[in-house]
């Protein structure tokens, strides 16, 4: 089963409930759920990560070390937030760890703390019939507006991610990463606002495949950190 498998449209509380069940499952010893669990969550836990860390490999070695909390700690979540705010701490937790332990070797500052943010970006969805030149154009112009997201404050790139590309509304991105909601649309409405200073009118033409996760990328966190799992409970899985 790859990412691209489409889930039954489920209401929030429907996911909440859902998500409580998987966990309780995890806890009771039922391995398998926790890769349902992983499924689930991983291209935006991915996605919060890249934005974080601003390198692929970095983020999924950010991830997996999360989930493998994650996985240690499911047994004391009470459900007081969603399962997925709840992952989100620990992967920016994570992240953050990791940005401090580079500035220190670096010897600098890191520019980050948990009060994150955000932008909006109108999506432009590929075609069956699109022409391969329209393909590359379109693959360049994400490109580009990777690169420009990257070179934003960590505070304005975080909250992109969530808002615009995830889609979470004000509410649940203020909960996620624990800062008011005011905050989050005057750093959403400050980082559109650069992001159109900087991308002129070529803002428009993105795309909604931003830091793409494709399968091979869900496959691959999902088997290191089962194995990981494995090898921490004394039985290596084999597929």
């Amino acid at each position: 089963m790859t990412e691209t498998a489409k889930l039954p449209s489920m209401s929030a509380d429907d996911n909440a409930d859902d998500d409580l069940a998987i966990v309780r499952r995890i806890v009771a010893g039922d391995r398998a759920a926790f890769e349902v669990l992983m499924r689930r969550h991983n291209r935006r836990l991915y996605r919060l990560a890249r934005a974080t860390l601003r390198d692929d490999a970095e983020a999924e070695d950010a991830l997996q070390d999360a989930y493998l909390r994650a996985y240690r700690s499911l047994s004391q979540f009470r459900g007081d937030a969603a399962l997925s705010t709840w992952l989100s701490r620990l992967v920016l937790n994570e992240c953050y760890g990791r940005l401090r332990r580079h500035a220190r070797r670096e010897n600098v500052v890191p520019i980050v703390s948990s009060n994150t943010a955000d932008i909006d970006i109108e999506a432009m969805h590929p075609s069956d019939s699109e022409p391969p030149d329209s393909a590359v154009a379109r693959a360049e112009m994400r490109a580009l507006i990777e690169r420009k997201l990257d070179e934003l404050p960590a505070s304005f790139r975080t909250v992109f991610i969530l808002r615009s590309v995830e889609e979470l509304s004000v509410e649940e991105t203020a909960q996620c990463l624990e800062i008011a909601e005011a905050t989050v649309r005057s750093r959403h409405f400050r980082a559109k606002s650069l992001l159109r200073e900087s991308l002129a009118r070529e803002i428009d033409v993105a795309g909604s495949e931003l830091f793409g996760f494709a399968g091979a990328r869900c496959d691959r966190i999902v088997a290191n950190v089962m194995s990981r799992i494995g090898k921490r409970d004394g039985t290596d899985r084999s597929d």
